[in-house]
């Protein structure tokens, strides 16, 4: 169900989460100005290709399967993998450390904190660069005979990954225990790691939390990956068959657009009040910026793609750079997100709070120079609890915003051009160096 009253304020309910904007000025005939667009364009068709697996990567001539990936829930966990579990090396195991970067790290991550915590009966650690001074900080007080690695890497040619992995290599002097999660087994096989799982070219790295690069949470009793991706898939569903779902997709995204190309509202802080998704900010902040963070196409009257994003922990982040927030001269806009589970904590009460004083301001209870500006455009989403279909039905939902952000715009979400030019100045420096 979604709703609208007089001070453009709309909301959306569901029996997962419900969404409360604040975003002044974004009016019906803003948006309905913004979804003339969208139908001149033809985005339902661009959603129906991407969840039917056909090609919507168009510079790289490749399908984006993670919607694929949700809807066959049953497929896990995959052969590789049991076979892993059949071959005894976990026997003995304390430590798991992922080797990995960019979504082979940022999806981990977030599943181990928001839905394993002090439930662990394993010591999760994750290497992500390629400052020696890390890998010998995080294994310094671990035996190697109980620490298992699991080099995530869709190409297996990441340089921070592999640099990484060979000291690893040198550090652990025994092969069994080690496993590559890959789309590129021919790379991984040149490294003698015996146990290899794969997983699909078309799953792109900041979606691959869908895929086999989320074992390190499998391993868990307490985790149920079945549950991620039924969530993630109910999203997709409601996506095409929920017209109210769609219209509070679009809530976010014509919003976004609007705020970016028309409000100069250039960044945008994403909130977490639940200490379970303190990384979920850091997690949006790839999805977000690697995949709208492209030249504008010539032919869309948008010329400002992606917004730059950041943030963290709500509670923390009050004291840090709230006061910008508050009485600042920037212009932001913000999401936050607190789940009602927490409905009797502080931090719940913090994050109803700062939406209403984050975009409306204060009159009463301030002296003059302790009043605030109040001109924060925000999306507030409280989630009913948090578990893994909530989580899969959330990250699902982001990735929406996402996708029909970036075909307003007309550009493509799944590739990351600017990323492997660092990649390749990278390597000249150092062949250009070499001692």
């Amino acid at each position: 169900m979604i709703t609208e009253d007089l001070s453009n304020t709309y909301s959306f309910e569901n029996t997962i989460l419900r969404y409360e904007s604040y975003l002044n000025g974004f009016t019906d005939s803003v948006f309905n100005e913004l979804d003339s667009e969208y139908e001149k364009l033809n985005l339902n068709q661009k959603i129906d290709n991407l969840i039917k697996g056909e090609k919507v990567n168009y510079t790289e001539g490749r399908a984006a399967w993670h919607p694929r990936y949700r809807a066959n829930s049953s497929s896990w966990p995959s052969k590789d993998f049991l076979d892993f579990l059949n071959s005894g090396t976990l026997k003995g195991i304390r430590n798991i450390a992922v080797l990995g970067i960019g979504g082979s790290f940022e999806g981990p991550k977030l599943l181990i904190e928001s839905l394993i915590g002090t439930n662990s009966s394993l010591n999760h650690l994750f290497i992500t660069g390629s400052d020696p001074d890390e890998f010998l900080e995080k294994t310094s007080n671990l035996n190697s005979k109980e620490t298992l690695f699991i080099v995530s890497s869709k190409s297996f040619t990441t340089d921070e990954t592999i640099e990484t992995l060979n000291k690893a290599i040198d550090w652990s002097g025994d092969m069994s225990k080690f496993i590559a999660i890959t789309a590129n087994k021919a790379e991984s096989q040149k490294y003698n790691i015996k146990h290899i799982i794969e997983f699909d070219k078309e799953i792109g790295g900041r979606y691959s939390i869908w895929s086999d690069i989320s074992i390190p949470a499998f391993f868990e009793n307490s985790y149920d990956p079945n549950n991620l991706l039924k969530g993630g898939h109910q999203a997709d569903l409601d996506l095409q068959n929920d017209k109210d779902y769609l219209r509070f997709i679009k809530t976010l995204s014509f919003s976004d657009i609007w705020l970016n190309n028309f409000q100069a509202k250039h960044a945008r802080a994403i909130l977490s009040y639940s200490w379970k998704l303190r990384s979920f900010p850091d997690y949006v902040q790839q999805l977000e910026m690697e995949s709208l963070g492209k030249k504008s196409n010539h032919n869309s009257d948008f010329k400002k793609t992606g917004q730059i994003i950041f943030g963290g922990y709500g509670p923390t982040a009050q004291h840090s750079y709230f006061q910008l927030l508050h009485q600042g001269t920037q212009n932001i806009c913000a999401d936050i997100i607190a789940s009602k589970e927490d409905s009797k904590s502080l931090a719940y009460a913090q994050a109803a709070t700062q939406a209403k004083l984050l975009s409306d301001g204060a009159n009463d209870l301030l002296n003059e120079e302790e009043k605030i500006n109040g001109n924060i455009p925000l999306n507030l989403f409280l989630l009913n609890k948090i578990d893994a279909y909530t989580l899969g039905y959330l990250i699902a939902s982001w990735e929406h915003r996402t996708y029909i952000t970036a075909a307003m715009l007309q550009i493509n979400p799944f590739d990351q051009f600017g990323v492997n030019a660092g990649k390749i100045y990278t390597k000249k420096y150092l062949k250009d160096n070499e001692a």
